[in-house]
């Protein structure tokens, strides 16, 4: 199965960017080293994008930051979650 996006690293940026919204039903059709692939990615985009910090005078920056770290953060947690009740 490809990924949306040609790789889970693009998937990864396209949902810190808002570009793709995922939900459970993105994940049926994986299997668990793509689930392992793609939890990787959003937690390595989430370093990356901990690791960029911004003025503190930038407040549209911030709040940018803020809202992709919120979307990775709240898909990784999904991925997490569909993995523990699939026992995938």
């Amino acid at each position: 199965m490809a990924f949306p996006g040609g790789s889970a690293y693009a998937m990864a940026r396209d949902v810190a960017e808002g570009y793709l919204l995922v939900t459970e039903r993105t994940f049926k059709t994986m299997t668990r080293p793509e689930l392992d692939q793609l939890a990787f990615e959003f937690d390595r985009h989430l370093r990356e994008l901990r690791g960029e910090q911004p003025s503190l005078d930038d407040l549209a920056a911030i709040q940018l930051r803020q809202r992709k770290m919120q979307r990775l953060n709240s898909t990784l947690l999904m991925v997490r979650s569909y993995r523990q009740r699939q026992r995938v």
